[in-house]
């Protein structure tokens, strides 16, 4: 536990904020999506992000969309709780968002042997930020971004 606590206390402010916002996010949505579903959880975060999408200097913003995508991955990884890939996704969806960087949130399937698996992933300029390892190659997804999807009423 000490050594989380070290590790922790070296972080940089953004980095620590980030990760808070993120250990306390991940379970919300999880739990939004479990109760009112993928939309309803989607217009929800909406509502908490401004129309002001500036961007900057494009290395400090992949900088910045880098540090996010792993303050979320250590929430996930140090957390008490593991949420699924659409909610960790979400959450690293809103909180590019909240800082102004545009991403994508975006949704595959596979088939192996009769059985259809989904995985959620975000892209940014048509890289995956939350998938080192390329996971989300093995799926085909679907053609629209789900961050474009129009609100429901």
């Amino acid at each position: 536990m000490w050594e989380r606590f070290r590790r922790f206390s070296t972080l940089d402010r953004p980095a620590r904020n980030l990760f808070l916002r993120a250990i306390v996010l991940l379970p919300l949505v999880a739990l939004s999506l479990r109760w009112r579903g993928l939309r309803a959880t989607q217009a929800m975060l909406q509502r908490f992000l401004s129309n002001d999408n500036q961007e900057r200097d494009a290395a400090l913003v992949s900088r910045n969309a880098a540090l996010t995508a792993r303050m979320v991955n250590a929430a996930d990884r140090h957390g008490l709780f593991h949420p699924s890939c659409l909610a960790k996704s979400l959450t690293l969806w809103w909180l590019l968002a909240r800082q102004g960087i545009s991403s994508h949130l975006r949704i595959g399937i596979h088939k192996e042997q009769e059985k259809f698996a989904a995985h959620a992933w975000v892209e940014r300029d048509g890289t995956a930020l939350n998938e080192p390892d390329e996971h989300h190659r093995h799926y085909a997804a679907f053609d629209a971004a789900f961050s474009s999807l129009p609100h429901e009423e």
